[in-house]
């Protein structure tokens, strides 16, 4: 059995709730009709910068990082998507080509709709505009507060945003204390804007403290209250 005959189209689209029930029925089944189902490996790349957007993507299992190379090749993470979130379009939108790329953070399954199958429903039904326009606003604000958190706090607040943005992306294991993300080093170190090894010494830090505790790559919350203080003052 393949990917798109192991996923009902059906139900893929109705979990997609707030574009689902904007859409007229005609539309719907168009839109059911163009999906196609993809799986990607743990670290292999979705898109890349420069590529031109081909789709509207929605995460079906897994977890996905949305990175920008800045100067000597360093990644910066800017977005970590989700299972039911969308991602990939706001290129597409625009009439330019990527500026970031996306790669799988572990085995993901995503969904694909061609991105001229969703601006023509936009042009039919202003409802879908509207769902999307605010989304974009959404996106918006989160980017503001990224520059913020970038330009203001120091590095030990910058890596304990870092790990409370992923306890709150992604949630914890059944012990309510280990992140259910399983990041690299890098990659932490890539969502705090800060080198791996200062993210290396900064995570000892806490745990020298008591915040955190770590065990390979898994880090567990020991103290979240003076995680977010230190969040917030470092």
């Amino acid at each position: 059995m393949n990917d798109n005959q192991r996923y009902n189209k059906l139900h893929v689209a109705q979990s997609m709730t707030g574009l689902w029930d904007s859409m007229r029925d005609d539309e719907k089944k168009y839109l059911v009709d163009s999906i196609v189902i993809c799986k990607y490996s743990k670290n292999e790349a979705i898109y890349n910068e420069d590529e031109d957007p081909k789709f509207l993507l929605y995460v079906l299992d897994g977890k996905v990082k949305v990175y920008k190379t800045g100067m000597a090749g360093k990644q910066q993470i800017v977005r970590m998507i989700k299972p039911k979130e969308m991602f990939g379009y706001r290129a597409a939108f625009a009439s330019e080509k990527y500026i970031t790329g996306a790669t799988a953070f572990e085995n993901t399954t995503l969904c694909q709709i061609p991105i001229n199958v969703i601006k023509k429903i936009i042009v039919s039904n202003a409802m879908v505009g509207v769902f999307f326009l605010r989304r974009l606003a959404s996106m918006l604000g989160g980017a503001d507060a990224l520059t913020v958190t970038l330009t203001q706090k120091h590095i030990r607040a910058r890596l304990a945003e870092a790990i409370i943005t992923i306890k709150d992306k992604f949630g914890v294991e059944d012990d309510g204390k280990t992140l259910s993300l399983s990041t690299s080093r890098e990659d932490i170190a890539n969502i705090a804007c800060m080198t791996t090894s200062n993210a290396i010494r900064t995570l000892s830090a806490l745990a020298q403290e008591g915040v955190i505790s770590l065990d390979g790559r898994n880090i567990r919350i020991e103290n979240e209250a003076m995680l977010h203080k230190i969040s917030q003052i470092g």
